[in-house]
């Protein structure tokens, strides 16, 4: 049989992932400041797209729907003539008048304002805003102070780490300087001596040594205890004793002092904003029990304009502007069902998680029990890529507090139940039995008591929860009570 090309006809079938497909899934992962900037892009390309602000909380209800049919008119509950006429309005006002102006023939500036918008609030934004960091603060008490120690203290102000420290060395900025470096310890010290104690210092020794000696604490004893903390953080406060020279009351005192300065100074001028977050889900007890309703407050709702779509196809198009037009409908259409189904789906979800996970609404995280993606998946029938894709960046508030979705998913432990206990749950119980313990407790003893809990848990996972909630061993809490208690 001779080899050529030939031209073989065959049918199989196969996933095709359409554009729309990919983006609707794409829409479902996204936190709703991400779908904001999706539906802001939407709008400014497709003129057939409208949005309204969201209403609130509703049950199932979904963020968008389409719009009114066309050839419905839209009624003004309020117009401007009525307003007059029930003497709402300001019909004896002129429309151009600046009662700014006017107020500030009797009041002062400041007294009236300068907000350009009548009815905005006052900007408290702004003010904490102005507030000065660490370098501000210090060069405004270095105001006045020229020539070169000036311009080496500012220098030095400038190479200050935000933690207040000083890692530049001083030949470097003498240099930069055109100066000398004792010229440069002399601007070091007078930085050193301004406010906050301890600041610009190369060490954490020097920064405690600089706070000792601004509340006049720093005598022989305390600067061998500074000069010796990786003693103290080891717990060997016999050897402190013989080295600093002091009985056991009076070391007590010189660590219950230490510990009341700070170790990074410069970090109380660091200001960070704190992450707003808007939750996608409200979950309230009822009646009849649990209920989940979605934030249609926290996007908006989009609309389709039918009425403007009717109006440009009865003017006169050519080709292109009627594929135009069609391309325009097709995508915002899609859009408004691919925002609803997003929705559908995001209420689908909680709604399992929260009658999986029902025990922890009633009873707090040690009600926890372990859940899988799988499981809830199963229980909605959907792909688990689904399910992992609606509970990424989502959030859910109740009377407990905020919490993401991903936060009710999570492996466990086996329970004398059969139901299991969740990882969090664990961490609870192993977090409460410490905080109640009266003596030191190893991790053998706390594994016990779990299991007179129900919960049968291992010691190495005893040991591993409790590293993860940064808690020590029992031989560093027994250490770290004794010098509390010292």
């Amino acid at each position: 049989m001779g080899l050529g090309p030939r031209i073989d006809i065959r049918v199989s079938q196969q996933l095709v992932m359409t554009q729309q497909l990919q983006a609707a899934i794409k829409l479902l992962a996204l936190s709703n400041l991400e779908i904001e900037a999706v539906i802001a892009e939407e709008l400014a390309k497709n003129p057939l797209l409208d949005a309204r602000p969201g209403e609130g909380a509703g049950g199932e209800g979904v963020v968008v729907r389409e719009d009114r049919e066309f050839g419905e008119e839209a009624s003004d509950p309020t117009g401007s003539d009525e307003l007059i006429g029930s003497k709402l309005g300001t019909e004896d006002s002129p429309v151009d008048m600046d009662w700014r102006e006017a107020a500030l023939e009797t009041d002062s500036f400041a007294d009236v304002g300068g907000g350009s918008g009548g009815d905005e609030a006052f900007d408290f934004d702004r003010l904490e805003g102005g507030e000065s960091g660490l370098a501000e603060h210090l060069l405004a008490q270095l105001h006045g102070t020229g020539g070169t120690l000036g311009r080496l203290a500012e220098a030095i102000v400038n190479e200050l780490e935000e933690t207040g420290y000083l890692d530049t060395p001083l030949k470097v900025i003498a240099d930069e300087c055109q100066a000398g470096l004792k010229e440069a310890d002399e601007a070091l010290a007078l930085v050193q001596s301004l406010d906050p104690p301890g600041i610009a210092a190369r060490s954490l020794e020097e920064c405690i040594a600089l706070q000792a000696r601004a509340a006049d604490r720093y005598d022989p004893a305390m600067a061998r205890l500074i000069a010796n903390l990786d003693l103290l953080a080891k717990g060997r406060m016999a050897d402190l004793r013989r080295i600093c020279g002091v009985d056991d009351e009076d070391l007590a005192d010189m660590v219950r002092e230490l510990r009341g300065y700070d170790p990074k100074p410069g970090c109380q001028f660091v200001s960070k904003e704190a992450e707003a977050i808007t939750p996608d889900l409200f979950v309230r007890k009822t009646k009849g029990g649990w209920i989940v309703e979605l934030n249609n407050g926290a996007l908006p709702r989009v609309l389709v304009n039918r009425r403007y779509h009717a109006e440009l196809k009865r003017g006169p198009q050519d080709k292109a502007s009627k594929a135009w037009l069609s391309d325009s409908l097709a995508s915002a259409n899609w859009l408004v069902k691919a925002l609803d189904q997003r929705a559908r789906t995001i209420v689908k979800v909680a709604t399992e998680v929260v009658k999986q996970q029902q025990a922890f609404f009633e009873n707090g995280v040690s009600a926890l029990r372990p859940l899988t993606l799988a499981k809830v998946a199963e229980a909605i029938e959907m792909h688990e890529s689904t399910v992992s894709r609606v509970t990424s960046n989502k959030y859910l508030s109740c009377d407990r507090g905020m919490f993401e979705l991903k936060y009710f998913f999570g492996s466990g432990v086996s329970s004398e139940s059969g139901e299991g206990a969740a990882a969090q749950a664990v961490k609870a119980a192993i977090r409460s039995i410490i905080e109640a313990e009266d003596e030191i407790l190893s991790d053998d003893a706390i594994a016990a008591l779990l299991k007179q809990r129900g919960i049968e848990a291992a010691r190495r996972t005893v040991v591993k929860y409790r590293e993860a909630m940064g808690i020590g061993s029992s031989i560093q809490r027994r250490r770290q009570r004794k010098m509390t208690a010292g």
